[in-house]
């Protein structure tokens, strides 16, 4: 039975290409959580006066891949030590943020945190919150990278994560990407 995790880490079109490409992972969506509009646009969330993050829902198979391994991927690929920045992206909408969706999913990246921050990878500011909403981004932003693989900022922002992936993370990488 598929579970889902909802994770942001800068703009959503990054972390949701990246996690294409990881085994276990049946679905990544990207959207918009926390905020206080309803249902936003892009235009809104970019304006960072709604309150929303730009945020990616994965719907995965918890035989394949852990929510510990999620998190494993997610916190190598991006910076969870800038408060509301991801590369050349700046505002709270590009916060990172873990936003469980049970008790369980709670105590585990809490600890999952810890642990970095033990091992001298802190300290780590992402916003770890209940999630309240999600809201689907609109459908151009959908499969982003697959659509507009030689976009400027796609070309700039996604291969480095997707190498971060192939060198640390081998064993987690899909045999092709989900689509």
């Amino acid at each position: 039975m598929s579970e889902q995790a909802t994770i942001a880490g800068g703009c959503f079109w990054c972390i949701e290409a990246a996690f294409k490409r990881v085994r276990g992972i049946e679905a990544a969506v990207s959207g918009y959580c926390g905020g206080n509009t309803e249902d936003p646009t892009y235009e809104e969330v970019c304006s960072g006066t709604t309150g929303h993050a730009e945020a990616v829902q994965l719907t995965y198979d918890p035989e394949e891949i852990s929510y510990e391994e999620i998190l494993e991927v997610f916190f190598e690929i991006h910076d969870p030590t800038t408060k509301d920045r991801e590369g050349p992206d700046v505002g709270s909408q590009y916060r990172s943020g873990v936003y469980y969706h049970d008790d369980e999913q709670r105590d585990v990246v809490e600890a999952y945190i810890e642990s970095l921050e033990e091992a001298g990878k802190g300290p780590v500011v992402t916003e770890v919150a209940p999630l309240e909403t999600f809201y689907r981004a609109e459908e151009k932003h959908q499969d982003y990278f697959e659509k507009n693989p030689n976009q400027p900022y796609c070309q700039m922002q996604i291969p480095p994560k997707l190498k971060k992936i192939e060198e640390k993370h081998r064993d987690k990488l899909a045999e092709s990407p989900q689509h």
